[in-house]
């Protein structure tokens, strides 16, 4: 397995000293360095009847992109995430077969924003495809304010140790004076999303971080720069084989997109 750039706690968090990665390239045209516009994401999902969320506008960001790697100047160049400078981006973390977690996140991201403008909202991805750079984290944020996003969700999957396994919600920390508005919203967002999860894959509790899959930071910018609802999903452990046999499987990726827009939409409604 190629080297990747350390990117979390000591456990291998994969968004933990930058928010955003690659490894491998996951297909589709190539987007600017810069992290090119945001895109609306396009599809039905499927006969499954659903709540409306006619007016509701959610923004997914699809953590890391398939051309970081081959750029480390760029992404290693620091931003200001306010409690710290951390790296714009970082590569991420992948299976031991090879399938990293850029594609995991683009995929899910794609398949849950199809559920989810099948429902009438308006669905913005952070970036529209899997071969560009970026965007940096602070930018990921920016583009959920700048929607007036309803609710904003960022997809990852980790890179802990093999042992560690199951899946947790990251919160806002509290940051005085820049995200107080959006915490106790996030916490319910997040409360939904972790049920959602839970009921809908069948994922465990992660028996390595946070407290009933529930965890609060205050150093990740795409959290401490949001002023909308905003949490992060770690879906699993890459490094874990159980897990990651799980990840790697398209049916239940397909379950996993179900369980977010679940969760998603009893925030919503």
């Amino acid at each position: 397995m190629p080297a990747l750039a350390a990117c979390g706690f000591a456990s291998g968090s994969s968004v933990g000293s930058g928010e955003a990665a690659a490894a491998s390239s996951g297909g589709g045209p190539a987007a600017s360095t810069g992290g090119g516009p945001a895109v609306s994401a396009e599809g039905p999902a499927g006969s499954v009847p659903r709540r409306s969320l006619d007016g509701k506008v959610i923004v997914i960001d699809p953590g890391h992109n398939g051309g970081n790697a081959a750029h480390a100047s760029e992404v290693n160049r620091l931003v200001n995430v306010i409690t710290e400078r951390k790296a714009c981006d970082t590569t991420g973390t992948e299976t031991r077969s090879g399938y990293a977690e850029h594609a995991f996140t683009w995929d899910v991201s794609n398949r849950t924003a199809k559920i989810l403008k099948s429902q009438g909202a308006k669905v913005v991805l952070t970036r529209g495809n899997d071969t560009g750079v970026g965007p940096c984290v602070t930018e990921r944020a920016a583009i959920g304010n700048k929607n007036k996003a309803d609710a904003a969700l960022s997809v990852h999957a980790d890179g802990a140790p093999k042992g560690d396994r199951g899946f947790h919600i990251i919160e806002p920390g509290l940051v005085k004076g820049h995200n107080d508005k959006i915490i106790s919203d996030s916490r319910k967002l997040g409360l939904a999303l972790r049920d959602a999860y839970h009921t809908g894959t069948g994922m465990p509790f992660s028996n390595y971080r946070g407290t009933k899959a529930l965890d609060v930071r205050d150093d990740l910018g795409g959290l401490n720069l949001s002023t909308r609802p905003k949490v992060f999903i770690e879906c699993g452990n890459m490094q874990d084989p159980g897990d990651a046999a799980k990840l790697s499987d398209p049916e239940f990726r397909q379950k996993i997109a179900e369980a977010l827009a679940d969760g998603l939409t009893d925030y919503l409604t």
